[in-house]
């Protein structure tokens, strides 16, 4: 199942492509956007079905009910701008019109994180999935490489029902070949250990894979678990992996409130009290940077990550 990481590809790039592909076997399937096709890569569908694509303008609101009123015509549309501007300047939308009436509308978030780099602050989404997550009826995934977000689309556009998909700029390491079947319910266990259990999601899997071979330096035996479901929440492996390690980890390119590590934590507390810490982006604002640059910042690139999780098992 683990790829060669020296090859790198574009989450939102499968997205883009995965969409075209169904489109071809879906005539349903309908795709908008907030003028920002080519950066979403949603540019791809719209080459390939212009009559099925609509460029709403820089209007938010207005894209999230448009493909509200797609949805209810029978189509199954998918609606993608920044995961800043479409969780943050169309929640009302979301939250009023889609969700409280459970409507099949699917939502791209894109460039999502701390690696959206040089755009900065403004651009950098560090609240979506916490948003996101609160609002009763949506999903919430946020795909960690190219084969993922690939079958998560795929996922979405046979799924009833709203759901948030989270993508980010970079290119990142591909984890996942095509024997990798994604499921809503499962997390998926990708090394056993006895030490600490690692639970990732999103494009920094790649750096918290490469902590745990930091970590087996330190002489820590770490479990990695990617969690690209955040909502509804695979709750039987996380306890089943704390319970046998007794420590918890949780990294997010997001911030530790409300994300992935909220998740667990209230997970955790309810079911299987443990020590848990939270790798994420800790209560402030992004700012403009190279990625590999933030990500150090943040303390999010991989020795990082790995010396914080060393000094937590102490």
């Amino acid at each position: 199942m683990l790829r060669d990481f020296n090859q790198k590809k574009s989450i939102r790039g499968a997205i883009g492509e995965e969409l075209a592909a169904l489109g071809k076997v879906n005539e349903n399937l309908v795709v908008l956007d907030a003028d920002l096709s080519g950066s979403t890569k949603t540019s791809t569908f719209a080459k390939a079905f212009p009559e099925r694509f609509f460029n709403v303008g820089i209007a938010e609101q207005d894209l999230m009910t448009t493909a509200l009123g797609l949805s209810l015509t029978g189509k199954i549309p998918f609606a993608a701008t920044f995961a800043v501007f479409a969780t943050g300047r169309a929640y009302d939308q979301i939250r009023n019109s889609i969700c409280y009436q459970k409507a099949n509308v699917k939502i791209i978030g894109a460039h999502g994180g701390i690696t959206v780099g040089e755009d900065g602050a403004s651009h950098q989404a560090l609240e979506d999935v916490a948003l996101m997550r609160e609002i009763p009826n949506m999903t919430v995934i946020s795909p960690s490489d190219y084969e993922q977000a690939r079958q998560v689309v795929r996922f979405a556009s046979e799924y009833n029902g709203p759901v948030y998909i989270r993508s980010s700029r970079i290119d990142v390491p591909c984890v996942y070949d095509d024997t990798y079947k994604f499921s809503l319910e499962k997390s998926v266990l990708l090394k056993e250990g006895t030490d600490v259990s690692i639970f990732a999601t999103g494009d920094i899997l790649s750096e918290a894979i490469k902590a745990v071979d930091i970590l087996e330096n330190y002489g820590i035996n770490a479990e990695l678990v990617n969690v690209p479901v955040i909502k509804p929440l695979d709750n039987e492996t996380i306890i089943k992996s704390v319970q046998k390690t007794g420590l918890a980890v949780t990294i997010e390119d997001h911030s530790i409130i409300g994300g992935l590590g909220s998740a667990v934590a209230e997970l955790l507390s309810e079911k299987y009290p443990a020590k848990l810490l939270r790798i994420g982006i800790n209560d402030t604002f992004g700012q403009s940077g190279k990625p590999d640059e933030l990500l150090k910042h943040y303390g999010l690139d991989e020795k990082s990550i790995a010396d914080r999780i060393k000094e937590f098992t102490k």
